[in-house]
C-alpha cells in the first residue's frame, strides 16, 4: 500500500487527504493536468489540475443528484445538453429517462474523453457507445452562440469557477443557457460548498436569480470532495419544490429508473430543505462576513 497522500485544499485554511494507492497514468492534455490513480478508498480515481474529479465508487452520489432532480421534475424530457461531463457520468444518467431521444455531450478537451473510456467504465457504463449521445468537442460557450437547438435540460458538469471555466459560472452564460432552453425546460449545475466556499455559493445563486424565476439550491454530501456539496436547479417555470417524496417516488417507479444507488422520494424533499445559515447566505442583500463560513453569517 502506498504511503503517499493527495492533499487538496477547500479554501485557503481547510483540506483533506486520500491515500493515493497506484498512478495508472499521469499527462499534460492541451487544456489541463490529468491523472488517474487505483486508490485504496474511492477505487478508480479522475482528477484534473491536481483537483479530484469522479471516482467510480462514489460518482453515482453526484451523477444522480445533478440529473434526477430536474429531469424527473420535468414532464418528459427529451432533448438535454451536458456541458463539460467527459466522464459520461451525467449522460448515462440522462439516458436512463425513456423519454430522452438525445443527449449531447459538449466536452472541452478531448483527452477527458479518451481517459475515461479507457479506466471509468464503472462510471460511464460504455455510454459513448451509445447511439442517442452526440459528441461534440468544443467549448461550451461557443456551442451555445452557434447553435440554434434548444434543449429541455442543460447539465453543467463543470471543473470549479478557475481559468477556463469560469465564464461558465457568469450571469452571461447563464442567459445563453437560458435562451437554448425549452419552455418548461431547466438547468442544473453544482455551485460549491456554503461551509468552505460560502462566497461562490452565494455569487452562483444570486447570479442564477438575475437570470431565471425559479433558482432552487440543493445539498448534499460529495465523499472525494470531502464537504457538504450544493448544486442548483434553475428554471422559469420548473420548480423542483413543487414535487413532494410520494411525487418523486411514483415517477421513479413509473419511468423505470434502473439502479439508482442515491437518490430517491425522500432524498429529493429533504435536500432542498437548507439549514437556516445556509438559506440566510442566499437571502437577498446578505453579505457573507469576511468571507468565512457559513456559521459567520450575520445574523
Amino acid at each position: 500500500m502506498s504511503d503517499e497522500f493527495f492533499r487538496e485544499f477547500l479554501n485557503a485554511d481547510s483540506g483533506f487527504f486520500l491515500r493515493t494507492g497506484t498512478l495508472l497514468e499521469r499527462f499534460q492534455s492541451q487544456h489541463q493536468l490529468i491523472e488517474v490513480y487505483d486508490t485504496p478508498q474511492w477505487g478508480r480515481l479522475f482528477r484534473l489540475d491536481g483537483c479530484n474529479m469522479t471516482s467510480e465508487r462514489d460518482e453515482f452520489i453526484y451523477h444522480e443528484n445533478l440529473v434526477h432532480p430536474a429531469a424527473l421534475s420535468h414532464p418528459a424530457p427529451r432533448n438535454a445538453l451536458v456541458i463539460g461531463g467527459g466522464d459520461g457520468g451525467s449522460s448515462e444518467e440522462l439516458l436512463k429517462h425513456r423519454s430522452i431521444e438525445r443527449v449531447t455531450l459538449c466536452e472541452l478537451d478531448q483527452a477527458v474523453i479518451d481517459i475515461s473510456k479507457k479506466y471509468l467504465e464503472t462510471v460511464h457504463h460504455r455510454v459513448f457507445d451509445e447511439p442517442k449521445l452526440r459528441v461534440r468537442v468544443e467549448d461550451g460557450y461557443g456551442f451555445l452562440r452557434g447553435t440554434d437547438e434548444r434543449f429541455d435540460l442543460i447539465v453543467l458538469d463543470l471543473t470549479d469557477p478557475v481559468g477556463a471555466a469560469a465564464a461558465l459560472y457568469t450571469p452571461a452564460f447563464f442567459v445563453a443557457c437560458k435562451q437554448a432552453l425549452e419552455p418548461g425546460g431547466a438547468l442544473t449545475l453544482h455551485i460549491g460548498s456554503p461551509y468552505y466556499q460560502p462566497e461562490r455559493f452565494r455569487r452562483g445563486v444570486l447570479d442564477l436569480r438575475s437570470v431565471f424565476a425559479v433558482v432552487r439550491p440543493y445539498l448534499m454530501f460529495i465523499p472525494i470532495y470531502s464537504a457538504l456539496w450544493g448544486m442548483a436547479v434553475a428554471s422559469d417555470t420548473l420548480d423542483p419544490c413543487a414535487f413532494d417524496a410520494k411525487d418523486v417516488d411514483a415517477a421513479i417507479v413509473g419511468r423505470k429508473l434502473p439502479d439508482l444507488r442515491y437518490y430517491n422520494g425522500a432524498i429529493h424533499h429533504a435536500q432542498f430543505a437548507l439549514p437556516n445559515c445556509v438559506a440566510a447566505l442566499v437571502r437577498k442583500n446578505q453579505a457573507v462576513v469576511r468571507g468565512d463560513a457559513c456559521r459567520s453569517i450575520e445574523p
